[in-house]
């Protein structure tokens, strides 16, 4: 790009052979425009480490998600919590690298969307005894942050068991319809 390269087919074409190595790669239509793009080649990352917990602060406020799910039929309500952060298929060793550096959670794989694999913590122990803390320590920023502490509100009514009650979930879905996508910012 400084050395304007990119006004040139030849280094047009380096900069979409980046562009489709990464995230979802081409578009539908770049790869009509340009049916001979060849990804480059991404090395496998193994063996890393987390070595600064600032740096999974941000990921997580790039890629993370809090996520509170209500599911109400006619005898009782359950709320359902979990922390998870979604990356290509490539990258499941990263997702690996954090599963081990938090010592909780899950990899998923969903089979509507096969590029897709989610590193996940459902269980509410390891929510409230080692994300909670993780976050807490090390600061969120952003709208993540209030989606976080949106997320330990409901966390919290839990731990106190008001989710068993009526009022207590209205007061968990009025928490959780003004959340993550929800959110109007002001």
């Amino acid at each position: 790009m400084c050395n304007k390269e990119y006004l040139h087919l030849e280094g047009l074409n380096k900069i979409l052979s980046i562009r489709a190595s990464m995230n979802k790669g081409l578009t539908v239509t770049l790869k009509t425009m340009f049916p001979n793009i060849i990804p480059v080649e991404r090395p496998i990352v193994s063996l890393q480490v987390i070595k600064n917990p600032l740096w999974l602060v941000g990921f997580v406020d790039g890629e993370g998600c809090f996520y509170i799910n209500v599911k109400k039929n006619e005898k009782r309500s359950q709320v359902l919590l979990a922390f998870s952060i979604s990356q290509h298929s490539r990258d499941e060793n990263l997702l690996n690298i954090i599963k081990i550096y938090l010592g909780c959670g899950i990899i998923e794989k969903v089979s509507t969307r096969p590029n897709n694999v989610n590193f996940v913590v459902y269980k509410f122990d390891d929510i409230l005894n080692k994300i909670i803390p993780f976050f807490e320590k090390n600061h969120l920023f952003g709208v993540k942050l209030l989606d976080y502490q949106d997320f330990c509100k409901v966390v919290f009514l839990m731990k106190d068991k008001i989710h068993l009650t009526e009022e207590g979930v209205n007061r968990i879905l009025k928490i959780k319809n003004e959340m993550n996508r929800q959110r109007k910012l002001k």
